[in-house]
């Protein structure tokens, strides 16, 4: 059957339909985390982004071999070939083994994406792990004339590769841009050209992480641990790589250029990027200082957040806007998504109690089929999300007796709901929902009985002031033939 899944191939610059290599399997490779400080919410994007299609291919039937890997190598401070590794000065600093602050950062990043409801990968390698597979790719390339040494150092030759291939075909730079406004660079350091990338790297004395090599004790270069893994676990050639919009270059670029010298093919056929969060309108990151980790917004301890916010909020708030769409932080976004969030699963509960009538008044297959369009539309979850807050106006308005549904269509919205808002979108009422649900559901019930009491006695003020204060946090009040009834707006 013909795939109806469209994504958008940063490659191609255009959305195309999803075809597997190999029927009914997909690979996929993600660029996972530098571990080397706690995750922020930027991290939470491209986790949550790559959960989705992951969910989503699951969902139509695929086998998914999904690898997400951990940085714990090769990544220098200033995201090139200069300045310290960044998790061996996190170690120098904390007076730690270096592998002692991968080991710790990635436990928090797992701790922090789990509570995320994002699945775990099929494999998570670490670049450290793969250093045979580093240097046989480094040999390969120096055969292959595309490298060269100098003072213990490889480094990739990009004039070079330009000459019978694209420099620049992802991210859409041109080489001559980068030759004119670079040449003054030449000689000032051990590349032929500033714009050539590290393959292995000479360890300086006080370097910590290093291996032997025959070129000299270093380490990776940073594009080079995915180029490898990729290839060790997916093949020349997989279907699906992701990342940030940030790593397109030059890290994405330069694995295609190894893989396309070593493999004579780019490594993988669809290229996906999410956008950045950003706060006012900066990126959020760990080298601009303007991040909020992730433990700071469960617990709303940081100055610039107004209250806590839960994980499913994150989520919820992450698929709001489309992966490729910019998202900016603010507590009034946040707070809209903590809404929208208490009103889809106050449906959920709604929904167990409607009584089915003997005719619908609601078109539940045009819903169900919107939802799967937008889905097969480069995961367009916002859409998704609309949709569904139709499903939610339909579960009120049946349950206000305004409109009907019969039991096939019940059923329906049903699955619908469970499909796509669990198993899709990945959202769970919140972790604490037996003990905390059950309080606000006791704590209500209270509230409402006390209005109907002052109802009962024509005591309106009170009635009245009990609803006005509710609305004040947003808390809606309506009363039915059967007693009141709330719901969060």
């Amino acid at each position: 059957m013909e795939s109806k899944l469209f994504l958008y191939n940063t490659l191609s610059r255009t959305k195309e339909r999803f075809e597997p290599i190999h029927p009914n399997h997909v690979g996929m490779y993600v660029c996972g985390p530098t571990v080397y400080g706690d995750a922020h919410l930027g991290h939470s994007r491209p986790a949550i982004t790559f959960d989705l299609l992951f969910r989503y291919l699951l969902h139509l039937g695929y086998k998914v071999r999904y690898v997400r890997n951990i940085t714990d190598v090769g990544h220098l401070e200033n995201d090139a070939d200069e300045g310290e590794d960044k998790i061996a000065k996190k170690a120098r600093l904390e007076e730690l083994e270096p592998m002692e602050v991968v080991q710790y950062f990635t436990d928090r990043y797992h701790d922090n994406i789990d509570k995320l409801n994002v699945k775990k990968p099929s494999i998570e390698p670490r670049a450290s792990g793969h250093m045979i597979e580093q240097i046989s790719m480094v040999k390969e390339i120096l055969d292959a004339g595309f490298a060269y040494e100098n003072n213990g150092s490889v480094y990739f030759d990009v004039e070079k590769y330009n000459q019978g291939n694209r420099y620049g075909i992802l991210s859409g730079r041109i080489l001559e841009d980068l030759l004119s406004n670079t040449r003054d660079l030449e000689g000032q350091d051990e590349k032929r050209n500033s714009f050539d990338f590290a393959l292995w790297k000479k360890a300086q004395p006080e370097h910590i992480m290093r291996w032997p090599s025959p070129w000299s004790d270093g380490f990776p270069g940073w594009h080079l641990e995915c180029s490898a893994m990729s290839e060790k676990y997916l093949g020349e050639q997989f279907d699906i790589h992701g990342g940030g919009m940030d790593l397109m270059f030059p890290h994405h670029e330069s694995e295609i250029a190894q893989s396309t010298v070593c493999n004579h093919k780019t490594p993988a056929r669809y290229w996906l990027h999410n956008n950045m969060i950003t706060i006012n309108g900066q990126k959020m990151g760990k080298s601009l200082g303007n991040f909020i980790t992730l433990d700071e917004f469960f617990s709303g301890n940081h100055p610039a957040l107004e209250k806590a916010y839960s994980p499913m909020t994150i989520r919820f708030f992450i698929l709001m806007a489309h992966y490729r769409s910019p998202l900016d932080f603010s507590n009034e976004a946040l707070q809209a998504a903590e809404k929208g969030l208490a009103r889809l699963m106050k449906a959920i509960e709604t929904i167990e109690k409607l009584v089915p009538g003997s005719s619908s008044t609601s078109n539940i297959p045009e819903i169900e089929a919107n939802c799967h369009e937008a889905m097969n539309d480069d995961l367009n979850s916002p859409i998704v999300i609309a949709n569904l807050f139709e499903g939610v106006r339909i579960i009120n308005s049946v349950n206000d007796k305004k409109e009907s549904i019969t039991v096939e269509d019940l059923d329906r919205l049903k699955t619908l709901f469970r499909t796509f808002i669990f198993d899709i979108l990945g959202l769970l009422p919140e972790q604490d929902a037996g003990a905390g649900n059950e309080r606000v559901e006791g704590l209500m019930k209270l509230i409402l009985d006390i209005r109907a009491n002052a109802r009962a006695t024509k005591d309106w003020p009170t009635s009245d002031k009990i609803r006005d204060e509710l609305a004040k946090v947003n808390i809606s009040v309506k009363d039915t033939k059967d007693g009141a009834t709330w719901c969060i707006e």
